[in-house]
């Protein structure tokens, strides 16, 4: 049998995307495959030190100080804060934009360095979990996977709500102005883009959209339980992986203190969201004066936040290990929190900011696997309340562990990389 290929996983620098990356790497490695991240430096050393090699690379130009892991993104949200009060059809322009505009720039920055690590490695394929198109992977001229980490309204079907919205799928009333504001707000920045594709030698990207398919795999998150009914299929070369999660997480161990009169509960808004420390410290508060005991995953202000005593907390957390021991989880509504908790049975209290975390919380409260609320104008008691309920409901406490138990006993990560491997080999789709 001829060598394994080299697999080049180019994840988006966030940790969601990471992870997720990381689960699939891991199954690949395991099997004599040669790995290598291709990583923003702010992430350098990261994946080396889950044993992967590092590609690196910068989106923006060098800054004077030394950052941390996603350092931009940091920066960004924090600044950009105050957008997550607006309504979704608000945001568009005042924080979905810039977001897209970020990305953009990133991409267009990066493109002769990629390039580079490209025609240096010869992967067999690449893999890149983005929303962004980067020119110099359609063009490295090798076999190119999609992964699609975010809510699977990304994937546009007319007969469902417009990603970012959070509407519900059961009242169109809303869909078409939000989609009206989107295309006003969005179109010269995706002509701009488009343009540039072009320009790299890249194909033209569909319209209003800033990432195609691959031809020859894509791959999305989300269990068959929750997923969305469509109008248009999908073609042929995607595949719901339903969820990924990594086994690489170091393990955790629950201060005995916590949980001894209540539940216990996993209290985590991201690496980003976790950056409003008015939010966090106000979540913090009220949850300290509830019997149950909470583990906090801090992030990166974790110096500015004071825990209760029924808490326990640090800035990271293996929230892999942790998932299975509790009983709730109350997060931001980030996809790979949202598709985590499912895979281990667990309810949710989803408190969305922006992007697809509206989209997951409205799909978590329409299905009745948790309760979404106002993030920012919530009551003390509406959230003591919500836990209460969700604990208490004899439903969903016989529902998501069968769920789970399913979903267990076929891990994404597993499939994905069967499915990698047979393209890595072949460089045929995988349909």
């Amino acid at each position: 049998m001829p060598p394994n290929p080299t697999v080049a996983f180019f994840p988006e620098g966030a940790f969601g995307p990471t992870n997720n990356c990381v689960g699939i790497a891991n199954v690949l490695r395991s099997r004599g495959f040669r790995v290598v991240f291709v990583v923003e430096e702010s992430f350098a050393g990261t994946l080396e030190a889950k044993g992967f090699e590092e590609a690196r690379m910068r989106l923006t130009p060098k800054p004077e100080v030394e950052e941390e892991p996603g350092q931009y993104w940091k920066d960004f949200i924090r600044d950009t804060a105050p957008q997550f009060r607006k309504p979704t059809i608000d945001q568009l322009d005042g924080l979905i934009l810039p977001i897209w505009q970020g990305l953009i720039d990133g991409a267009k920055y990066v493109e002769p360095r990629l390039r580079e690590i490209f025609d240096h490695l010869h992967p067999g394929a690449i893999v890149q979990d983005n929303v962004v198109a980067f020119p110099a992977v359609l063009t490295a001229g090798v076999p190119w996977v999609r992964i699609v980490s975010c809510n699977p309204l990304e994937l546009r079907d007319p007969a469902l709500p417009p990603t970012f919205s959070g509407y519900p799928s059961q009242d169109s009333s809303l869909w078409e102005d939000f989609r009206r504001r989107y295309a006003q707000t969005h179109t010269e920045a995706w002509r701009d883009f488009d343009a540039f594709c072009l320009e790299q030698g890249a194909p033209g990207l569909p319209s209003l959209e800033f990432m195609a398919e691959s031809p020859w795999l894509n791959l999305y998150l989300y269990p068959k339980e929750a997923d969305y009914r469509r109008s248009v299929s999908l073609g042929s070369s995607w595949h719901r992986l339903e969820t990924c999660v990594r086994d690489t997480d170091e393990a955790y161990d629950v201060p005995s203190y916590l949980g001894s009169e209540g539940a216990l509960i996993y209290l985590s808004l991201g690496s980003l969201g976790s950056a409003d420390v008015g939010l966090m410290q106000r979540l913090i508060d009220v949850l300290g004066t509830t019997r149950h005991g909470v583990i906090v995953s801090m992030g990166p202000q974790h110096r500015e936040l004071k825990l209760a005593g029924n808490m326990a907390g640090d800035e990271f957390l293996p929230q892999a290990s942790i998932l299975p021991k509790v009983d709730l989880v109350i997060t931001h509504g980030g996809n790979n929190t949202v598709t985590e908790s499912w895979y281990f049975g667990k309810p949710m209290i989803v408190l969305p900011l922006f992007w697809d975390q509206y989209d997951n919380g409205q799909r978590v409260q329409e299905l009745d696997f948790g309760v979404r609320l106002a993030t920012y104008a919530f009551e003390d008691e509406e959230l003591t309340r919500a836990i209460d309920r969700v604990l208490e409901n004899e439903w969903l406490r016989a529902r998501l562990p069968a769920m789970s138990a399913r979903l267990r006993s076929s891990p994404g990560t597993v499939q994905a990389a069967d499915l990698v491997e047979r393209l890595a080999r072949t460089a045929e789709p995988v349909t």
